[in-house]
């Protein structure tokens, strides 16, 4: 019997501690996705008690959705314009982090102030930078003799405006990230580096970038996740319209979902497009992830 119980306790307690984190999982993660695409195999809307079975009826009616191929377009474009430039300054930012400076950990603190400001903070003073007839950029723009842009009407401008939204608020995050990865490469890398007169744009290049690669590919892939579910800067950024702009110019996938589920109250086509943004969501990281597998054989 003790023999039993040590073997019980060598081989089952590892299983006992991470249970709570399945349980958990199973319950508000798991479920909700298996419901969800339950729901989205019925013509489920919040005011009828009535769920008629349609199969893959919402499915085809989605692939064929003008709205979600331009949400999906949008989404796509965003993110490519705020992800690229928001890890490369990310990168400068944590180099920059990574010297000697006077008060470090102020520095460090200051840099990811923006990421604990509160998104409805950041877009309402977005919205005054990039406003039309008082905003600071189109003040800036007239004394270049620029002219002023209305940067919510255009899809171009608003998307601008919005992927500025989402770079202020995300490059310390992913600065911080990369300066605790800095901080285990050696130090006698860059004092070698020094001593042949590498500057510091060659030692980030040459020294730095491929030490902390790893930690480069897993923002990319979290901030791929991130980029494909932004919804509160879209949402603000056009006072709370679901459509994003008025000829739907900066609507993103998230955007539409919650426009079909809390505008419209048609759960089932909801359900459709949210298994949709999962699927999209699971290409894009499988695709991150046979990408940095190969460059991490190379």
């Amino acid at each position: 019997m003790k023999n039993f119980l040590y073997r019980m306790d060598l081989k089952g307690s590892p299983y006992l501690y991470i249970a709570p984190f399945f349980l958990v999982f199973a319950a508000f993660g798991l479920f909700p996705l298996v419901y969800t695409g339950w729901v989205s195999l019925h013509d489920w809307e919040l005011i009828s008690d009535d769920h008629t079975w349609v199969g893959f009826a919402n499915y085809t009616k989605l692939f064929g959705d003008t709205y979600f191929w331009n949400a999906l377009w949008n989404t796509l474009s965003i993110w490519v314009m705020s992800t690229i430039p928001q890890l490369l300054m990310a990168l400068v930012l944590a180099h920059v982090l990574n010297q000697r400076l006077r008060a470090p950990t102020f520095w460090r603190m200051t840099a990811l102030l923006p990421n604990i400001t509160s998104v409805a903070a950041v877009a309402l003073i977005f919205a005054q930078i990039f406003g039309r007839d008082y905003g600071l950029v189109n003040y800036l723009l007239g004394v270049f003799g620029l002219g002023h842009i209305d940067w919510q009407s255009g899809t171009a401008s608003s998307q601008i405006a919005i992927s500025a939204m989402i770079i202020w608020r995300w490059t310390g995050n992913n600065a911080l990230i990369y300066l605790a990865a800095m901080q285990a490469v050696p130090r006698d890398l860059y004092a070698a580096a020094s001593l042949d007169g590498a500057s510091s744009f060659q030692q980030l290049t040459k020294i730095t970038i491929p030490a902390i690669r790893p930690t480069i590919l897993f923002t990319v892939i979290i901030s791929t996740i991130g980029g494909m579910q932004v919804l509160a800067e879209p949402l603000l950024f056009g006072g709370a319209s679901p459509t994003g702009g008025s000829d739907r110019q900066f609507q993103t996938l998230s955007l539409y979902l919650y426009e079909v589920g809390f505008s419209r109250f048609d759960f089932g086509y909801a359900s459709t497009a949210a298994w949709a943004m999962f699927g999209i969501i699971v290409i894009a990281a499988l695709i991150n992830y046979l990408i940095t597998s190969r460059l991490r054989r190379s």
